[in-house]
């Protein structure tokens, strides 16, 4: 663990705090510091070239053409000079130099801090077999979003979804309701949302997807893509290691994403699928903070370590660490929650659903209204999912955050009311 005197090397003159990434959590974090009156420099370096912007709509409502460019920015041109808050765009952090309490541009220039806020986020996983062919495409940025969109309006045919995700169900939705277009998600494990969902919701979302008219193939990988040479190694088609080869017009790739950790375990900070922090989202160097879906943290009253790749879970960890960098530490405790909206449902989970252990279903989901709770092999209620149920959403945040304990007897009491044990 470094000691105090990183922090004591520039004591006069007060460099502020640095935010590489602008991020969710980046902003969120910048703007959180200037609300609790930090009156020191604060420089948000961000290697895109437009303003910071909302990533959700990029797979929903931006893509169906409901949403404009302007209308995704996270905040206003002139809040970031109303706040006082440089804003530097198109610039990339290269390295860290810890000691000197410097960050290294692509400029070329030696940036000074105090603070050092790290919000990189993901990329999306590489494909197993190398680069991608011309005709295939990722979703994670603004320019994926203009580039599919693009290729949406103007290339007739079916889509080839690869990833059974919540991204990928998202597009998938979005272009089928919206685009009228034949879709089809491949998905390698035996279900989809296998990583981030209960076999329950998952069993729902499938069955909705196939209601909709959207071609969902679980349990079968990718063995190649399909191309013609007349067309300069254009994609015309994927085969399955099954050996069926779909037609596709062009083909989406979302088989989950990756930590952009490289700039703190270049600065010798411990990483692992992560930067890795303790409670106040701070690393092993205390001058230097890792926030949103690039860092591992632990879970409150857990010995579990976790990376979440949820907006809600970067506002809250950006306003932890502003929190610890004007002096009033306070731990991350927030319950993890996530949601999802598509085919007409609000799907919300409160907590972590557990690998093993029961589940109680509440209404009835199947039909668009109502509830799983889960518990783990230990009887501890761990998570809750609702389906067009937000009322019951943030009960369900209120009871894990208050660590009620319920019994699976409980809830399945017919008469069962959250509020009565709130």
């Amino acid at each position: 663990m470094p000691t105090e005197t990183f922090s004591r090397k520039i004591t006069k003159t007060d460099f502020g705090t640095v935010i590489v990434g602008a991020s969710h959590a980046g902003i969120q974090c910048a703007s959180t510091l200037r609300a609790k009156g930090y009156d020191a420099p604060i420089t948000v370096l961000s290697t895109e070239t437009q303003l910071p912007y909302h990533r959700p709509p990029l797979s929903k409502s931006y893509m169906a053409g409901a949403t404009s460019p302007e209308n995704l920015a996270l905040r206003g041109e002139n809040f970031y000079d109303t706040e006082n808050i440089t804003l530097r765009l198109g610039v990339t952090a290269e390295a860290i130099m810890r000691e000197a309490h410097q960050v290294k541009l692509s400029t070329g220039e030696a940036l000074n801090y105090r603070t050092l806020v790290i919000a990189t986020g993901t990329r999306p996983r590489p494909w197993p077999g190398g680069p991608f062919p011309r005709g295939v495409h990722t979703l994670r940025t603004f320019a994926d979003a203009e580039t599919l969109r693009h290729k949406v309006d103007t290339t007739p045919g079916p889509i080839v979804i690869i990833g059974g995700g919540y991204v990928g169900l998202e597009l998938a939705a979005t272009l089928h309701k919206n685009k009228h277009r034949h879709v089809t998600i491949i998905e390698a494990a035996p279900r989809i949302l296998a990583r981030a969902a209960s076999p329950h919701l998952s069993k729902l979302l499938h069955r909705h997807h196939s209601i909709a008219g959207v071609q969902i193939r679980v349990g079968v990988g990718v063995e190649s893509f399909e191309s013609f040479e007349s067309t300069n190694n254009t994609i015309a088609g994927v085969r399955l290691t099954d050996g069926t080869v779909l037609e596709a017009a062009f083909i989406i790739i979302g088989i989950g994403v990756i930590p952009n950790q490289e700039l703190a375990a270049n600065a010798g900070l411990s990483c692992s699928n992560g930067i890795e922090v303790n409670t106040f989202c701070q690393t092993e160097d205390p001058d230097i903070f890792a926030i949103g879906d690039c860092c591992l943290f632990p879970i409150a009253n857990t010995d579990t370590k976790v990376r979440l790749e949820c907006v809600q879970n970067a506002h809250d960890q950006a306003r932890t660490a502003a929190s610890a960098i004007i002096g009033n530490r306070q731990p991350h405790q927030a319950v993890p929650w996530f949601w999802s909206d598509q085919l007409g449902l609000k799907l919300q989970t409160a907590g972590l659903v557990p690998h093993e252990g029961t589940s109680i279903v509440r209404g009835a989901p199947e039909n668009g209204r109502g509830a799983f709770f889960h518990f783990d092999t230990l009887g501890k209620l761990a998570a809750i999912e609702t389906v067009n149920q937000p009322a019951l959403h943030m009960q369900a945040r209120k009871l894990l955050a208050a660590a009620v304990s319920l019994t699976e007897e409980q809830v399945a009491d017919p008469l069962f009311n959250p509020m009565h044990f709130l």
